[in-house]
């Protein structure tokens, strides 16, 4: 019984930390319900459509004139401006009136006569990769579009259609895109910053409990309370606090969110609880870990709000994963984000089951028990050096 009741006074202790800190609270409830909506709301068109550029037609013949009204015609292209030259057309760019210049050179048709190649030059503003991919494709399949009519036309005259197309495309292929049907970026992306949002809040929570009871009790990590001698009984409080709390966080973000904006979900839900149950409690004796370098409220926002662009990429998911340095992906191991953002994905926009991301499964349950221990390891020591049961300070 004396086990509960300590229990209960450190559940309770936390809690009303909570409560009466409007920082904690931010990034406690705050953050994790709004951020998931704000992240959606501005990538919620997934793609781009009619990406303005500037056509330089040096050939100024039917040919180019066609190609250009092809590329014209692509649903992520179009052609706002017809500039005389390559500095005309880069200062276009430069002014924000397009964001990318097609190039025909003079010599376009005469090459093409003489059965040689001819080079049609896309010059795209790198500043926003989606206007890249949509001026880069659409010139890509405009391209192919016009082989194919340039060999139908000059090499396999008076064959049928069928011989055309056998002809001009000896092997057909379909492109089908998996997991991912639109080619969007917040289905691309979304699911990870999920994830992501939730160790980063829980990091900040903790810490900046943990600072703010440093600075109530002369630089002490814990209250001066018989409650608090007890490690197990503080652990169990802690995670009582918050595992609730972020379980319903992470599964408001799994059907709401991803309802809302009507992103791909093909996982089970039971997989996912069961994915999160490690991850959370891996984020809470992290957080409770690394609470240990916590002497002010502040120290946790400079300590943990600029990690959040580096996990995410180093995690290999924004960027390749074969990509990243050795270093970087063993300082990655030390994050549970690193394991939840790859396990999430496939659970959640690949429809994975929990057998299929064992290792990203066993590696937040190896997280868990070394940062409990560790957190346990932190706690001990507190209580045994601020002695923390004297009945004599005990009101204080």
């Amino acid at each position: 019984m004396n086990f509960l009741r300590d229990i209960f006074k450190v559940w309770n202790f936390e809690f009303r930390n909570i409560l009466r800190d409007s920082g904690i609270i931010l990034f406690a409830l705050i953050v994790p319900l709004a951020y998931p909506l704000l992240y959606a709301f501005i990538y919620n068109n997934e793609t781009v459509h009619e990406v303005p550029v500037a056509v330089v037609d040096e050939a100024n013949s039917p040919l180019s004139r066609k190609f250009v009204r092809m590329l014209d015609a692509t649903a992520d292209v179009n052609v706002a401006f017809r500039a005389i030259s390559m500095d005309e057309a880069e200062a276009m760019n430069q002014q924000g009136l397009t964001y990318g210049t097609v190039h025909i050179p003079a010599d376009f048709d005469q090459l093409l006569d003489q059965g040689k190649q001819a080079t049609i030059g896309i010059y795209a503003d790198m500043a926003g990769m989606l206007y890249y991919k949509a001026l880069m494709l659409s010139a890509t399949n405009v391209s192919l579009e016009m082989n194919k009519e340039l060999k139908a036309g000059k090499f396999y005259v008076g064959g049928t259609d069928r011989q055309l197309d056998i002809a001009t495309q000896p092997v057909e292929y379909y492109e089908v895109t998996l997991f991912n049907p639109r080619s969007g970026f917040a289905a691309f992306l979304l699911p990870a910053v999920l994830m992501l949002i939730l160790q980063q809040t829980l990091m900040l929570s903790i810490g900046m409990t943990g600072g703010e009871t440093r600075e109530r009790y002369n630089g002490r990590a814990l209250p001066m309370r018989p409650e608090f001698d007890n490690t197990l009984a503080v652990l169990l409080g802690k995670v009582l606090v918050y595992f609730p709390l972020y379980m319903l966080e992470a599964l408001y973000m799994y059907y709401f969110v991803t309802d809302l904006f009507s992103l791909p979900m093909l996982g089970h839900v039971s997989d996912f609880v069961l994915f999160m149950i490690p991850y959370i409690l891996s984020c809470i004796f992290m957080a409770i870990t690394f609470s240990s370098f916590i002497f002010r409220r502040e120290d946790c926002i400079m300590l943990y709000v600029f990690m959040s662009l580096p996990l995410l990429f180093i995690s290999g998911i924004s960027w390749p994963g074969a990509s990243v340095p050795e270093f970087w992906k063993i300082v990655s191991y030390l994050f549970p984000s690193t394991f939840a953002l790859n396990g999430y994905v496939r659970i959640h926009s690949m429809g994975a089951n929990l057998s299929q991301v064992e290792p990203e499964f066993f590696g937040l349950w190896i997280q868990t028990i070394v940062y409990m221990i560790l957190a346990a390891i932190f706690y001990h020591r507190v209580s045994k050096t601020t002695g923390s049961a004297l009945p004599s300070v005990a009101n204080k």
